[in-house]
C-alpha cells in the first residue's frame, strides 16, 4: 500500500474567517463541523485529504508551509481572488509580499509556476500548477 496523507490539523485564530478564506479565494469545500464535539471545521481539498481547522488563542507555529497544487483553471481562478482581495503575495518564498508573480518554483513532480502568500492566521500558502 502506498502511503498518501489523509488530514491535517491546521491551527487558526478564527474558524469562520478560515473557512470562509479557504472556500472563497482557494475554492475548496467545507465539509461542516467534525471531531471530538465538533472541534474541527473541515477543509475539503480532494476525496481523499482534508484540513481540519482547529482554533487556537495563540497559533504554535504561523510559519508552516502548506503547498496546493493545482489544475491551471484553478490556480488562475485562485490566483485572482487573491489579487482581487488584497491579499499581499510573492513570486517566491523569501519574498511573499512583493505583488510579483507567478513564479518559477520546484514541487514533488518538477517545475512549476507558484504564488506565495499567507492566511489568515499567518500561515505560509503557496499554490502551484504544473501546466
Amino acid at each position: 500500500m502506498t502511503a498518501v496523507l489523509d488530514h491535517t490539523i491546521v491551527p487558526v485564530k478564527d474558524q469562520d474567517e478560515s473557512v470562509e478564506f479557504y472556500t472563497r479565494v482557494l475554492g475548496f469545500q467545507y465539509d461542516g463541523r467534525a471531531g471530538m464535539d465538533d472541534r474541527f471545521a473541515v477543509i475539503r481539498l480532494n476525496d481523499s485529504f482534508t484540513l481540519d481547522l482547529q482554533r487556537f488563542d495563540v497559533i504554535p507555529d504561523p510559519g508552516i508551509h502548506y503547498a496546493f497544487a493545482m489544475e491551471r483553471d484553478q490556480f488562475d481562478r485562485s490566483f485572482q481572488a487573491i489579487k482581487d482581495s488584497g491579499i499581499p503575495f510573492g513570486d517566491g518564498p523569501r519574498d511573499k509580499t512583493n505583488m510579483r508573480g507567478p513564479g518559477i518554483s520546484t514541487g514533488a513532480k518538477g517545475e512549476t509556476l507558484s504564488v506565495y502568500f499567507s492566511d489568515p492566521s499567518g500561515h505560509r500558502l503557496e499554490i502551484i500548477t504544473y501546466a
